[in-house]
C-alpha cells in the first residue's frame, strides 16, 4: 500500500513504519500507533505533572534500572587494585586532571601526572596550526604518551587517553573523511549506517593516534534556536535511543572488546542530561522541565549507550531546574552510576566545573564530590590539580570519592588496551580510504529530505544543461558546517579537504556521465540558456552558543540565495533549491520561489553523495531515490520555535517523518510569506558572551587589531583587543531611545590584558561626548576578569544625546593597550561610584 504524504500532515510512509517498529521503545510517555502498515502521528503526551518539587533533585526510584556491559571482569579488576596500591595521593589526583594541548606539554607530565590531554576543537597539534597534517597529529600523540609512560624515581607509569572531538568523522584532520551531522544522519533512520560510521570515525581517530572520541552526542533537541541542534539525531527520542547504541559499537566495537589495537576507541555519550531542553534554545542554559520528562526525552540515548557498553560520558554545562550538572549529585552519582549502572568514567566539559557555583577553573571540589571522575581543565589544569590534590589531603573530597574516581579512568584505559605500548593502529594512510568516502557518500544520499518537487522536476534529466549556482554550490567547508578542523568550522576552503567533493563538483561529474553538463556561475548569470538551475545556499558555519538564534527567519539575515531563486524564476529557468542547515529553519518564501526544493542538512565532505540521487541514469529512471525523512518538524510560521511532534497545537508545514520519494504525485501548494513581527529593540544587551547580538555591530578602527579569545567560562566567549596607537572600537546599531533609562549603568566585562599607558576613555551616543575611565580600569589587576559600570547620567552629563542613540558602546585611546572584552551591556542602577572626569570634546 503507498500512501502520498502530504503537506502539513502526519508522516504515512513504509520506510518510517519499519524503522519506527524497529527502534521505538515503550516507555511511560512515548508510543508509535502502526495500524495496516501505515505509521500514524508519533503520540508523544505531554506527562502529568510531577508529584516532586522541581528543584533540580532527581529521585533515583523513578528511573528505569540499566547496566554497562563488558567493562567490568576479575582480572581488570585485579589488576587495577594492585597499580591503585603503589600509586600516592599525587597520581591518583592527577588522573582526575585533563589539561588541553594549548596549555599543557609533554615535558610537563614529568611534575604533573595527569591523567588526560585534549585538543579542544579550536587547539592545533604541537607546534603546529590547525590544519596541519595528520603527520603532526601522530606525532604530538606519540610524543604525550611517551612522556606518560617515562620511567622515573616514585611514578607509576600509567598511560594517558587523549581525547578529541571526532562528532561527525575525525573531522578535526585535516584530510579525514567527515560525515554529514547528526541531524542529517537521524533522517537516514538507518542504525546499521549509523555502526558502520562509528567503526569508519573510530579507525580514522586512532590512525592519527588518539585514544577517545567526545562522540555520540545524545541531545534530543526540543528548540530548534539552540545552537547545538544539529548534534541531535531527532526532536523525539526513539532515533537518539537506537543510534546511541549503534555509535557506541561502532566506535569501541562489541561490548567487553575494545580495543585500540583494532582501530577502536574510547566513545563518549554526551551531554548528559537534558542539554536538548534548555528553556528559550540557549547553549549552556537550563532545562525547566519535569524528571518525567528528563526521563522519557532526554535520557534514553544515555541508557542505550551505557548498555551497548560506553566508556565515558560527558557531562554538561547546562543546568536542570537551576542546578548545573556539573555539581547535581543526585543525577550524577544517584541516578547515572547508581540506578542507570555506569561503570565507566564520568568527564566534564570545557571548563565547564568553572559554572558551578563556588567554583572557579582552578578549584571546585563540589563537581568531584558530586561525581565527576575527571575535569576538563583547558587552560587552569595546574592550579585545579595542586587544589585538588590539597582537598584530598584534608578530607574535603573523600579518599573514597578519589579512589572510586581513579578505578573507573584506569578501568577504562586497561580496556581499551592503553597499557600495552604497542599502536600498529596509527598510520596516515588510514585517512579518507576509498571505503571510508563510500560510507559517507551513502550516508549523504540517504539523508537527503526532498520538501517538494513540483512538477516532477526532480531526478535531473540525463543530458540536462544544469546551471550550478549559491554560496554554498562549490565550498566543502560550507557543506560540513561547525566542528570541522576548526570548532566553529570558519574559514575552511576546498583546497583544506583534498579528499573532499563539494557539491557542484558532483553535479558536474554526474551529468557529464549522461551526456550534460554542469556550469558554475557564483552570481547566477548565464550566456546559454539552461534547462534548469540548482541554487544551493543556506547557513554559515557554527558551534556551540556561537549558533544560538534568536529567531528562524532564515531569509531576514541573508537573502542572497532568495535573490538568486527570484532571478531564476523571473527568467523562466525551472530551479531546485538545495538547502544546507544544520536545523529546520523558516524559508517560506525560498520555497515559493523552488520547483523543488531538497534539506540536505550539513553532508561533509562526499558531495557526490547529493548527485547521487537528483541526477537520473541515462535511460531516465531515478539513480536512487530520496530515502530521507524529516526527524525534526518543519515550521510553518516563523514562531514555531518549539515546533515538536505530539504536543498540543502540533501544526508543521512538513511534519515529523515527512519526506517525499520519486514515485509520490504532492504538490506543494504556495506558502504564506509573512515575516514574523519585528521583535522588541534590545537596548539592554550588545555583546555577550563574546557575541555581539543582531542587531547591533562591534567595529575597530585605527590602530587597534582584534581576535577571538576564551573568557573567564567560557570557549571563545570574548574578543581581545590590541591598541598599539590612536584606536577606537564601538557598538553600533539601530536608533534606541535611552533617555528613560537615565538610572541604568553601562557595564563593561573585561580583562585587562596590558595596562594602557595613555588615557582610556569611553562614550555613548557621539563619539566627542567621552569621559575618562583610565583611573576606574587601573583598579583592575592584569588576566583577571572583572567590570567596569558607568552610569548613564554620567553621559548626559557630558553632553551625549540619549534620545537616538545608535552607537550605544565606544572606547578609544591613543596608546598601547590591551583588554578582552566578553561582555557589554545596560544594568539595572547607577554604579556606586561618582562619574569619572569629562573630556572635552576634540
Amino acid at each position: 500500500m503507498r500512501v502520498r504524504p502530504e503537506v502539513g500532515t502526519e508522516p504515512v510512509h513504509p520506510s518510517v513504519t519499519r524503522f519506527v517498529a524497529a527502534v521505538v521503545r515503550a516507555t511511560a510517555v512515548l508510543s508509535a500507533t502502526i495500524v495496516m502498515g501505515i505509521v500514524m502521528k508519533p503520540a508523544l503526551a505531554t506527562p502529568p505533572a510531577s508529584p516532586f518539587p522541581t528543584d533540580g533533585v532527581a529521585h533515583p526510584e523513578l528511573w528505569p534500572e540499566a547496566h554497562s556491559t563488558g567493562l567490568v571482569d576479575a582480572a581488570t579488576e585485579d589488576f587495577i587494585t594492585d597499580l591503585m596500591s603503589k600509586m600516592t595521593l599525587r597520581e591518583k589526583v592527577g588522573q582526575m586532571i585533563q589539561g588541553d594541548t594549548e596549555t599543557i606539554r609533554p615535558e610537563d607530565l614529568k611534575d604533573y601526572p595527569v591523567g588526560s590531554v585534549l585538543s579542544g576543537g579550536n587547539s592545533a597539534p604541537l607546534d603546529a596550526r590547525d590544519d596541519a597534517p595528520v603527520a603532526d597529529w601522530i606525532r604530538t600523540t606519540e610524543a604525550f604518551r611517551k612522556a606518560s609512560f617515562q620511567p622515573r624515581p616514585g611514578h607509576i607509569p600509567i598511560p594517558i587517553i587523549y581525547g578529541i572531538d571526532s562528532v561527525h568523522g575525525a573531522s578535526n584532520f585535516k584530510g579525514a573523511t567527515v560525515f554529514p551531522h547528526n541531524i542529517g544522519l537521524g533522517a537516514m533512520h538507518d542504525p546499521a549506517l549509523i555502526e558502520e560510521i562509528g567503526r569508519v570515525t573510530a579507525a580514522e581517530t586512532a590512525a592519527a593516534g588518539v585514544d577517545w572520541a567526545f562522540a555520540p552526542a545524545v541531545a534530543v533537541p526540543r528548540d530548534d534556536r539552540w545552537g547545538r541542534s544539529y548534534e541531535g539525531y531527532a526532536e523525539l527520542p526513539d532515533i537518539t535511543r537506537a543510534y546511541a547504541a549503534a555509535m557506541v559499537r561502532g566506535l569501541q566495537g562489541e561490548p567487553g572488546k575494545a580495543r585500540i589495537q583494532a582501530g577502536n576507541v574510547a566513545a563518549t555519550v554526551k551531554h548528559f542530561l537534558g542539554d536538548g531542553g534548555t528553556s528559550g534554545g540557549v547553549d549552556q542554559g537550563d532545562a525547566r522541565i519535569s524528571e518525567q520528562d528528563l526521563i522519557a526525552i532526554h535520557a534514553p540515548g544515555y541508557i542505550s549507550g551505557i548498555e551497548a557498553g560506553a566508556m565515558t560520558i560527558m557531562v554538561s554545562f547546562s543546568s536542570w531546574n537551576g542546578v548545573k550538572m556539573h555539581g547535581n549529585k543526585s543525577l550524577l552519582t544517584d541516578v547515572l552510576k547508581g540506578r542507570l549502572g555506569f561503570q565507566g568514567f564520568v568527564v566534564g566539559d570545557w571548563n565547564a566545573h568553572s559554572q558551578v557555583p563556588g567554583c572557579t577553573g582552578g578549584d571546585c571540589p563540589v563537581a568531584f564530590n558530586a561525581g565527576l571522575d575527571m575535569a576538563m581543565a583547558p587552560h587552569r589544569w595546574k592550579e585545579l590539580y595542586e587544589n585538588t590534590l590539597k582537598e584530598a589531603e584534608n578530607g574535603t573530597i573523600p579518599m573514597a570519592r578519589i579512589d572510586d574516581a581513579v578505578r573507573r579512568i584506569l578501568r577504562v584505559k586497561a580496556k581499551l588496551g592503553l597499557f600495552d605500548p604497542a599502536r600498529p593502529a596509527i598510520s596516515a594512510d588510514g585517512l579518507a580510504t576509498p571505503a571510508h568516502r563510500d560510507v559517507a557518500r551513502r550516508a549523504v544520499a540517504r539523508s537527503l529530505v526532498l520538501l517538494k518537487n513540483n512538477g516532477n522536476l526532480l531526478p535531473l534529466k540525463a543530458g540536462s544543461r544544469v546551471l550550478v549556482t549559491g554560496t554554498h554550490a562549490d565550498d566543502i567547508g560550507l557543506q560540513c558546517g561547525g566542528w570541522t578542523i576548526s570548532w566553529q568550522g570558519s574559514g575552511g576552503h576546498n583546497a583544506d579537504f583534498p579528499q573532499g567533493t563539494s557539491i557542484f563538483a558532483g553535479l558536474k561529474a554526474a551529468l557529464e556521465g549522461t551526456g550534460g553538463s554542469a556550469t558554475l556561475s557564483p552570481d547566477g548569470s548565464f550566456s546559454v540558456r539552461p534547462d534548469v538551475a540548482v541554487v544551493v545556499f543556506g547557513e554559515q558555519p557554527y558551534a556551540e552558543h556561537g549558533g544560538d538564534r534568536t529567531q528562524l527567519d532564515f531569509s531576514s539575515g541573508d537573502r542572497r540565495g532568495l535573490d538568486l531563486l527570484k532571478r531564476l524564476k523571473a527568467d523562466g529557468i525551472p530551479t531546485v533549491a538545495v538547502f544546507l542547515s544544520g536545523r529546520p529553519l523558516w524559508i517560506n518564501p525560498e520555497l515559493n520561489q523552488s520547483d523543488a526544493f531538497v534539506a540536505a542538512f550539513l553532508p561533509g565532505t562526499e558531495g557526490e553523495g547529493v548527485a547521487d540521487v537528483l541526477v537520473a541514469k541515462k535511460d531516465g529512471a531515478p539513480n536512487l531515490d530520496f530515502h530521507g525523512k524529516l526527524t525534526f518538524s518543519w515550521p510553518k510560521r516563523p514562531a514555531q520555535f518549539a515546533l515538536n511532534a505530539g504536543e498540543p497545537g502540533y501544526d508543521p508545514l512538513f511534519a515529523y517523518g515527512y519526506g517525499l520519494g520519486y514515485g509520490d504525485r504532492v504538490v506543494v501548494p504556495p506558502q504564506d510569506e509573512t515575516p514574523a513581527p519585528a521583535a522588541t529593540l534590545n537596548i539592554a544587551t550588545y555583546m555577550t558572551p563574546g557575541k555581539v547580538l543582531p542587531p547591533w555591530t562591534l567595529n575597530a578602527k585605527g590602530d587597534v587589531a582584534g581576535d577571538v579569545v576564551d573568557s573567564d567560562q567560557l570557549q571563545e566567549g570574548a574578543r581581545r583587543y590590541a591598541f598599539t596607537g590612536n584606536g577606537r572600537i564601538t557598538i553600533t546599531g539601530p536608533a534606541a531611545d535611552l533617555s528613560g533609562s537615565i538610572g541604568m549603568s553601562l557595564r563593561l566585562d573585561y580583562r585587562m590584558d596590558a595596562k594602557p599607558t595613555t588615557r582610556v576613555t569611553v562614550a555613548m551616543s557621539n563619539p566627542d561626548k567621552r569621559i575618562d575611565v583610565t583611573k576606574l580600569l587601573a583598579e583592575g589587576r592584569e588576566g583577571e576578569w572583572t567590570s567596569l559600570l558607568v552610569p548613564l547620567s554620567c553621559f548626559a552629563d557630558a553632553g551625549a544625546d540619549l534620545h537616538q542613540v545608535t552607537m550605544p558602546f565606544a572606547l578609544e585611546t591613543d596608546g598601547r593597550f590591551g583588554l578582552s572584552i566578553s561582555g557589554v551591556k545596560l544594568e539595572q542602577g547607577a554604579a556606586s561610584v561618582n562619574c569619572p572626569s569629562i573630556l572635552a570634546a576634540k
